[in-house]
């Protein structure tokens, strides 16, 4: 009798999982009605397969991604173009395919295809898809992609890892990016697309559910415009096996401060007594937003008790990778480069080291290819640095005391050792975390990362706080110029991007 009860949980606890894709699909972009949070956007969400967040992308390791893009955008008071990231995966000998607007491509018109073809080699782990145009992204085009690691060296340590174990944290605004002004308030926090705004309607909360005495990979990833969230589950302890794609050292912790960008991968055992507990995301904003873990037949109630204590915080310095990371980034580094962001209170507009990126009329790699190799040949002037092939760069960010933040800073096309965390004033140069986004903490820290020129192209620095992109906080490294030609072919649908694009009229984009 017991068993059929525990049979009976097991199916009432069934749910309706996130629209999945696999590595080779067709993904529609349109602009559609949304309200996650109980305020209807009509038409003026851009949606990716329309829904949000978009259709999760599933891969297998060694996989060939070919995802046909259609652009349907048609609202003129928005962008209508698009361009699609593949957040975290390196491109090798595929810059083309990075999908950063006017860096690695033009746009994509509204009525054209365009196919991103790509294989992420060895990659495996928890990435994410969004628009690299303007600041689009903030109006609802993004969503997980997920590479599955058939040896995955900690598949003994979980039982249930899929669509189900997906946990995305962003933000939303009632008002179209074009509209939003700084300092960009936050209408509301969702998770797993599902969160309430002040004054609205009690939009049910998004429910995680689950079984008893089970252990689940959970994979978490921040997909927002701005806000960085504290994430915790009451009563649970939070194990973290990967960081930004890259396997880290077991570490336990009880709640996560993750970035704008940021992915954590998270062993969670579900030990507790049947019953609902909250998942925190928050404070942030001034939204602390939540959603329930919801133990099989449990009753369909909001959990009894709210608890938000946490004492065993991830500190970024605890984080040590699995495998050493190469040898030669621990080692004296060939090139320094020191990053000092600068921010203009009266103008709303970000810099580094004295120059605020715009983004350029002819793409880096188009550039490139037309036989730009010194910084001084790139346009726009100062916003774009050389850098030798097969050489560790040392980049040291100065978020001084007038710039905000904290930023977390993305670097496209690598993953990069953290060697001085924010908030720490020590080095490591033993075994340091890598990742590909980092916070470079509050006014006054000093970050410091190292990563190898292995990857010629145009790769783009930034913040992922995407209205200080928007504003400025970026730079283009253009890698190893001289053998771009050669080890990034380009098609000729790429080719006519730029044409097409060109002939379109002036659209709402300002940088």
């Amino acid at each position: 009798m017991f068993q059929l009860y525990v049979f009976l949980c097991f199916l009432a606890s069934l749910h309706s999982h996130a629209v999945t894709i696999g590595p080779v699909s067709e993904l529609v972009i349109a602009n559609s009605n949304a309200s996650p949070d109980g305020f209807t956007r009509s038409s003026v969400a851009v949606l990716a397969g329309g829904t949000h967040p978009g259709p999760t992308i599933m891969a297998q390791k060694g996989d060939t991604f070919k995802i046909n893009v259609t652009n349907q955008l048609s609202n003129e008071s928005m962008l209508t173009s698009t361009s699609i990231h593949w957040h975290g995966l390196f491109q090798h000998h595929s810059n083309q395919m990075d999908g950063v607007a006017f860096v690695t491509q033009c746009p994509i018109a509204p009525g054209h295809t365009f196919l991103y073809e790509f294989s992420a080699g060895d990659q495996v782990g928890t990435y994410w898809y969004h628009s690299h145009y303007g600041a689009q992204y903030c109006d609802g085009l993004r969503g997980p992609l997920i590479i599955y690691d058939p040896h995955d060296p900690y598949r003994s340590l979980y039982d249930i890892d899929d669509e189900s174990t997906i946990i995305t944290l962003m933000d939303w605004y009632h008002l179209p990016s074009p509209q939003v002004q700084e300092p960009a308030a936050v209408n509301s926090v969702l998770i797993n697309g599902v969160g309430r705004y002040d004054g609205g309607p009690d939009v049910p909360f998004a429910v995680i559910n689950v079984q008893p005495r089970k252990r689940y990979r959970f994979r978490l990833l921040n997909m927002a415009c701005k806000p960085n969230f504290i994430f915790s589950i009451d009563g649970h302890n939070l194990t973290i096996i990967e960081v930004d794609g890259q396997y880290v050292k077991p570490l336990v912790v009880d709640s996560i401060q993750i970035h704008a960008s940021q992915r954590y991968s998270f062993i969670l055992e579900t030990n507790q007594p049947v019953d609902n507990y909250w998942v925190h995301a928050g404070p942030s904003e001034g939204t602390n937003a939540t959603a329930i873990l919801r133990y099989a037949c449990s009753p369909n109630a909001d959990p009894k008790n709210r608890t938000t204590l946490n004492s065993a915080a991830l500190n970024e310095t605890s984080l040590h990778p699995l495998y050493p990371p190469p040898s030669r980034l621990l080692q004296k580094p060939d090139v320094k480069l020191d990053v000092v962001i600068g921010f203009n209170l009266t103008r709303f507009i970000f810099s580094i080291n004295n120059v605020q990126y715009t983004s350029p009329s002819i793409p880096v790699l188009l550039q490139i290819l037309s036989g730009a190799m010194t910084a001084a040949d790139f346009a726009p002037n100062g916003t774009v640095y050389t850098l030798p092939r097969n050489k560790v760069i040392e980049i040291s960010v100065n978020a001084n005391v007038l710039s905000g933040g904290p930023h977390p800073f993305h670097l496209h096309g690598h993953s990069f050792a953290v060697v001085r965390s924010a908030g720490s004033s020590g080095y490591n140069y033993v075994n340091p975390v890598m990742r590909d986004t980092v916070s470079t903490g509050n006014p006054g820290d000093y970050v410091t990362i190292r990563f190898i020129t292995d990857n010629p192209g145009p790769w783009l620095l930034h913040c992922h706080i995407e209205w200080h992109l928007y504003t400025g906080l970026a730079l283009v490294f253009a890698e190893a110029p001289e053998d771009v030609a050669a080890s990034q072919p380009v098609n000729d649908a790429w080719k006519q991007l730029c044409p097409i694009y060109n002939s379109l009229p002036q659209q709402n984009f300002i940088s």
